[in-house]
């Protein structure tokens, strides 16, 4: 039986943090906290597969504590978040985070936002070729990307959208494969903005000294790398 992978629910409802637990705790190993602090502590004691982070915490902003957590981690995380305008949720997945979502939600919808990045973050098996574009190097075996040789700090869902275009070199993605590729089976919860956001972000990150685009935009269709 495999082991199953571990939540931390950093939330300061005291209900609600119960309640997503209690939903969770059948499929999940749950670990629990509410506030930063008590986070912090369980991070360095616990091997963990994802965090669900509210923002307005008592002791810090969540936005702060997952900027300073992503220069030393890739942790998966999911913002849960009364903030509910368009520019908090840039805002959220500029500062490293994999998917937001805003209160209230159904259970339903954050099990699927949930299953979709442990399935990302899943790492195959398979052992494939390695694929090589002008300065990029993809190992699907060793999942990881390179450019010039120094391996790209890239979150779960970079390297999946980065996957997605190095598997597909000179065609044009639709942004509904794109969604249905890197987030849900269907593309039902996850919005166009939330992929540009991180297609710009990994736009960022495959910029060498050269400021070579490698991936460009096909207006009214998708995006594309390569000829």
């Amino acid at each position: 039986m495999n082991k199953p992978y571990s939540i931390l629910i950093v939330e300061d409802d005291a209900n609600l943090n119960r309640g997503v637990s209690y939903a969770l705790k059948e499929k999940y190993h749950v670990f629990s906290a509410g506030c930063l602090r008590e986070a912090t502590e369980i991070l360095k004691k616990q091997s963990l597969e994802l965090m669900i982070l509210d923002l307005n915490l008592p002791d810090g902003d969540g936005l702060d504590f997952c900027r300073e957590l992503r220069k030393t981690s890739q942790l998966p995380i999911l913002m849960l978040t009364a903030r509910d305008m368009e520019t908090d949720e840039i805002i959220g997945l500029e500062s490293g985070a994999d998917d937001y979502l805003t209160k209230p939600f159904s259970l339903s919808i954050l099990k699927t936002r949930i299953s979709n990045i442990l399935r990302i973050r899943s790492l195959s098996e398979s052992k494939q070729d390695i694929v090589r574009y002008q300065a990029l190097t993809w190992d699907p075996g060793e999942i990881k990307v390179c450019r010039n040789g120094d391996p790209l700090d890239l979150t779960i869902t970079e390297y999946r959208l980065l996957t997605c275009f190095m598997a597909n070199i000179g065609h044009v993605l639709t942004k509904n494969q794109l969604l249905q590729s890197v987030w849900d089976n269907e593309g039902k919860f996850v919005d166009e903005n939330t992929l540009a956001v991180n297609i710009n972000r990994l736009r960022k990150k495959l910029r060498g000294d050269d400021q070579n685009e490698y991936i460009r935009t096909v207006f009214g269709i998708g995006y594309q790398m390569g000829e």
